[in-house]
């Protein structure tokens, strides 16, 4: 009988670096090479750009599939196309994974996801950012329904976190079918454009056999078009280099999870600095447009804004800044676009974004310069109703401190999605330029004087009498005042210092909520 000796310990240490340089090469040299030459880092390279040098710590690292079907029991891919752990970046915790397309082309197994759903539930365990980075493609078909049970699985982790701690999904890669829906259930997804990068449910293929229809991967499903079209898409970025640091500016304004405050950054931006420059910029005639980001970088410290959803539904404003070195969330109607009107994309915008606010405790400060909702039968049949009271719902659920400001025009039923007392905003401010009433003048007018319009033999003349006795009355922020539904106007130089004393104030707001499971929001 032979006696099994074990190595000495120089040995087993030799073995246990090779193995390891054999995982860190995850499909090997060649396709390394194929993934550069297509322009893309590596699943590790990507990890190395997003962690403080030398913090991150990976788990699993020698998993392999347990499936044996169709080959895959003569393949030993350690690390099983996913490498995740947990580091710093910029000093704080944040567990990730991200798919290496060199290993099992990235695609998702048993194995795969379980490392996964590890990750979230020890983000979730110790209340940490997760950052997914997806290049993959999509379900092993190898592993059959396991396959299909890892992305349910997945996908219950991304709800079980969400309002928990922030997700962040950058789009490194392709992805078809069922690998959409991790990133779609994620906070942000940050997309970066070119050939190598997609997302669809269905791909141009079968498109083609069903519809007739011939249309590209990026037509389909690339970057610009989830950026401007479909609003998939929060943030797009040139490269990878940059996808990462605009995973790392938002992880700034963000906390780790709920149960704790937005970081807090002395930006050396005094809050009593006057903003008279934003008179110059907003027209006192309410027909003419103006950019609202221009006031809102003059009002925020150091003019910096990460702006949310830059490309879609762009006559709403949303995104992150700080006031007096505190994380806001900022939503402002754009009158460049649209004059300033909400439609069905504007309202599903801001509402996304109004309810992350509120789910990571980061004041709402409403910019508020809107003649309405957007008219017409194309917007009516496509539920217009349905997805303008995601807004009410939306600010109304909030308990975050909202401050609203009203700087021209705000009428009908905007002005309440806009956020105002009844619907639960703590104060309400106006500039001098303010217009609040249920319509514009001329709208009221014609309702208002319908008989008188209708039987005079000056029609015109009576109309524009009418129209200026209602603008008297109404084109300024007095009369609400008056009611009590404006708490004060104010010059607009006096902007920013306003608001940071309301926020200063409201730092410590605790609001009752009725118990319930959850809320019904109408989806």
């Amino acid at each position: 009988m032979t006696v099994y000796e074990k190595p000495p310990i120089g040995k087993l240490i030799d073995e246990l670096k090779e193995l390891k340089a054999k995982a860190y090469l995850g499909g090997g040299e060649d396709k390394i090479n194929i993934q550069h030459s297509k322009g893309k880092l590596t699943a590790r390279e990507r990890l190395s750009s997003l962690y403080d040098e030398g913090t991150f710590n990976e788990v699993m690292i020698f998993a392999t599939t347990r499936a044996t079907e169709f080959g895959l029991d003569k393949v030993k891919a350690y690390g099983d196309g996913v490498i995740a752990g947990w580091g710093k970046v910029d000093g704080r915790l944040v567990f990730s994974y991200s798919q290496d397309f060199t290993a099992i082309g990235g695609t998702l197994g048993e194995t795969h996801a379980n490392k996964i759903v590890r990750i979230y539930e020890q983000a979730l365990k110790v209340g940490a950012p997760i950052v997914g980075i997806n290049d993959s493609g999509g379900a092993r078909i190898q592993e059959g329904a396991v396959a299909l049970e890892g992305y349910g699985a997945v996908f219950k982790m991304n709800v079980m976190a969400s309002g928990v701690v922030p997700q962040i999904t950058i789009m490194a890669g392709p992805a078809a079918g069922g690998a959409v829906y991790s990133p779609a259930l994620t906070d942000f997804i940050i997309m970066i454009k070119g050939e190598a990068y997609y997302m669809f449910v269905t791909g141009p293929e079968i498109t083609k056999v069903v519809l007739g229809e011939d249309v590209t991967f990026q037509d389909l499903g690339g970057a610009v078009v989830h950026a401007t079209k479909s609003g998939v898409v929060h943030f797009m970025v040139e490269n990878e280099q940059e996808a990462i640091t605009t995973t790392k500016r938002l992880l700034s304004y963000l906390p780790s999870n709920n149960m704790e405050e937005p970081p807090y950054i002395d930006t050396g931006d005094p809050i009593d600095r006057d903003v008279k420059e934003v008179e110059n910029i907003v027209p006192t005639d309410p027909a003419k447009p103006f950019d609202m980001k221009e006031v809102i970088y003059r009002i925020v410290d150091g003019g910096e804004f990460l702006e949310v959803h830059k490309h879609w539904a762009q006559n709403i404003v949303v995104g992150f800044a700080r006031i007096g070195g505190s994380v806001i969330g900022i939503v402002a109607n754009n009158s460049n676009y649209m004059g300033g009107a909400i439609d069905i994309d504007a309202a599903d915008k801001a509402s996304r974004f109004i309810r992350f606010c509120d789910s990571f405790n980061i004041p709402l400060i409403s910019l508020v310069d809107t003649p309405g909702y957007i008219p017409g039968t194309e917007q009516e049949y496509k539920g217009i109703i349905r997805h303008g009271a995601k807004m009410l719902y939306a600010f109304s659920e909030a308990t975050v401190p909202k401050v609203t400001m009203i700087v021209r025009k705000s009428y009908g039923g905007a002005h309440i999605a806009m956020s105002i007392k009844s619907l639960g905003a703590d104060l309400v401010y106006a500039w001098p330029t303010a217009e609040i009433a249920v319509t514009g003048p001329e709208g009221a007018v014609r309702i208002l004087y319908r008989k008188e319009l209708q039987s005079a033999s000056n029609s015109e003349d009576v109309l524009k009498q009418r129209i200026a006795e209602y603008k008297k009355l109404f084109a300024n922020p007095y009369w609400a005042a008056e009611k009590g539904l404006v708490d004060d106007v104010i010059e607009p130089k006096d902007t920013r210092r306003v608001i940071s004393n309301a926020l200063e104030m409201l730092k410590n707001k605790r609001e009752y909520r009725y118990p319930k499971k959850h809320g019904n929001i109408p989806l």
